[in-house]
């Protein structure tokens, strides 16, 4: 006999789970319009991969996720896409979101069916991405990619996989229905998981007061290994932390997952959704829900097409509108009420129960605390419930933290037991979405930072560069300006400056040529007075240095020699020579003219 350990705290509320039991499993007819939301997962959303108007066949990928965690969506049936809007989709906060409409033709034509004849010739990966075509999401919970899951850290070997089917909470029959006709179905998709995984033990885990699905599940797993458990019927023995302490007696630790010590959970549903997908070529495109309570005639399970109306789901089951008092979708525990009956069914939808007035009344007001303690013994997480609201109620958020907050699994005992009426799982949600948004927050503040820091250190390592390029460009001119001085041959004469070059001295021997012959026909033609004479001689003097001095200086610039200060000085002195010397020689002339 299989040893049983129990977990701390729990509750037994009225199971109710009768109504929808007396009937077998029915198939929902296919609706008049199928909404597919596009996030029906944890993850990233869907991209739609067909145009409007395109004719799309059953089981045909109609969107994707190309980038991030994700699975695709399928067609349920064949049809036409008419439309990609915003619709309200399954949600506590009765909010819209992108989802493909589909309207089938009735003809529910299948897509080229290519089913794997023997898995386990395969690579494990090869498997792994089948399912994850297959658009396969967890069907008992947040709707994990199951090709993800079944994925672990390497260094996380898997020992136990356990099969969920405990279904703890009140109305919800869905898996019990499906362990109790399908549990040929179930052991198929259970044996590809195990192959995959390879752990040393499988367990497939029930509460006792399913019976029949025990039986049936006993004799679908005879002849393998897989061991069939009935655990005690308690609320919420269905949690995957509780089924693990139950089963192993281990516990996770705080913030891990059940892989941290060797052991996996899956669902029923989940398991008959690998089988399809691998021996059938099926994707993901229909599921079991569970349609009860007192404002319908004809309570029960139903297979419905993922997009089929929550409102057409109910006209089947023979809704009576005087009778309705409130929608909730999941079970009265850790469901939600729903806005509108136009949601539809989406992989993770298991139950839509139809509450009467006197089923499901209203809650009471909240009333103060009392401080009872029953909330913390009811507690299947062994946390502080009451010290969890007062500082989720006064927003210390820091100090709920501290406290475990996000180990709490929101299944409702403590609401369910306190006195006060006092909505404590609605606290923790709030305060939970605010510590998410304050970690987002921080989050891009601290990539902004880095991304501030990183371009600080950029610019800083630009202008060292730069520096260090513009240091090297005046050491090189230094050195050029040191080589061309080394080269010129510069003399400075009375002025600071000489001849440098044979070409300028030969220029000057021209020039003083020139002012000699012309001085010597001037002779012939008028003679001089001796003044007028050494006149005529310093002005040709001061000529011939002020030409050399200009031609050095023009060398000197296109040489970018470092005298041309001096050259420039030079020539200014000698042209000042020059004007006077022609001054006085134009007096001279002035008192010789008769």
């Amino acid at each position: 006999m299989t040893q049983l350990w129990d977990f701390a705290g729990g509750i037994h509320p009225a199971q109710n789970k009768h109504q929808s039991t007396t009937r077998p499993i029915r198939h929902a007819a296919i609706p008049a319009r199928l909404v597919l939301p596009l996030q029906q997962h944890i993850g990233v959303a869907a991209e739609a991969i067909v145009e409007l108007g395109e004719q799309v066949l059953k089981g045909q990928k109609i969107a994707d996720v190309t980038d991030g965690m994700g699975v695709p969506v399928h067609a349920p049936t064949s049809g036409v896409i008419e439309a990609i809007s915003r619709l309200p989709v399954p949600h506590p906060s009765g909010m819209d979101d992108w989802c493909l409409i589909l309207t089938p033709d009735g003809l529910d034509q299948w897509h080229q069916k290519n089913p794997i004849a023997d898995y386990r010739k395969l690579e494990r990966e090869a498997v792994l991405d089948y399912l994850r075509d297959a658009g396969i999401a967890g069907m008992g919970g947040a709707g994990f990619p199951t090709n993800i899951k079944l994925r672990p850290p390497r260094d996380r070997k898997v020992g136990t996989l356990i099969l969920n089917g405990a279904e703890c909470e009140p109305y919800i029959t869905a898996d019990d229905m499906t362990m109790r006709e399908r549990a040929g179905e179930i052991v198929d998709g259970l044996k590809i998981m195990a192959w995959i995984l390879r752990p040393e033990r499988c367990v497939v885990a029930l509460e006792d007061n399913k019976p029949e699905a025990i039986t049936a599940m006993r004799t679908a797993a005879e002849g393998t290994q897989i061991e069939v458990v009935g655990v005690p019927t308690k609320y919420p023995s269905g949690g995957e932390k509780q089924l693990i302490q139950i089963l192993t007696g281990m516990e996770v630790p705080s913030g891990g997952i059940p892989a941290d010590i060797g052991v996996m959970c899956q669902n029923v549903g989940t398991a008959i959704a690998v089988g399809k997908a691998v021996l059938k070529d099926e994707p993901l495109i229909s599921r079991v829900v569970t349609i009860t309570g007192e404002a319908v005639t004809e309570p029960g399970n139903f297979e419905a097409l993922i997009g089929t109306p929550v409102r057409d789901l109910l006209a089947e089951a023979g809704l009576n509108d005087a009778h309705l008092h409130r929608l909730v979708l999941g079970g009265p525990m850790m469901g939600y009420t729903l806005n509108t009956p136009d949601v539809p069914v989406v992989k993770t939808s298991n139950c839509v129960i139809a509450a009467s007035a006197q089923e499901l009344p209203d809650p009471a007001p909240e009333q103060p605390c009392i401080r009872c303690g029953q909330c913390a013994e009811a507690c299947p997480m062994e946390l502080l419930p009451q010290q969890l609201f007062w500082y989720s109620k006064a927003e210390e958020f820091e100090k709920a933290e501290h406290l475990n907050l996000f180990d709490c699994i929101e299944c409702g005992a403590c609401s369910y037991v306190c006195p006060s009426s006092i909505p404590l799982v609605q606290y923790y949600r709030y305060a939970k979405g605010e510590i998410r948004v304050q970690q987002a927050e921080q989050l891009k503040a601290d990539r902004a930072r880095e991304r501030f820091e990183a371009r600080q250190a950029r610019l800083e390592r630009e202008q060292q560069e730069k520096e260090l390029r513009r240091q090297e460009r005046a050491k090189a001119a230094a050195d050029a300006q040191a080589k061309k001085k080394v080269e010129a041959e510069h003399a400075i004469t009375d002025t600071g400056v000489t001849d440098v070059t044979d070409e300028r001295a030969a220029k000057s021997a021209r020039v003083q040529e020139a002012l000699a012959r012309k001085k010597a026909k001037s002779q012939a033609s008028e003679p001089d007075t001796p003044d007028r004479a050494e006149l005529e001689k310093q002005l040709a003097q001061a000529t011939s240095k002020l030409e050399t001095m200009q031609s050095m200086l023009e060398d000197a610039k296109a040489q970018q020699a470092d005298n041309v200060d001096k050259l420039e000085r030079a020539v200014a002195k000698n042209h000042e020579r020059v004007k006077r010397a022609e001054q006085a020689l134009a007096e001279a002339n002035a008192q010789t003219t008769p």
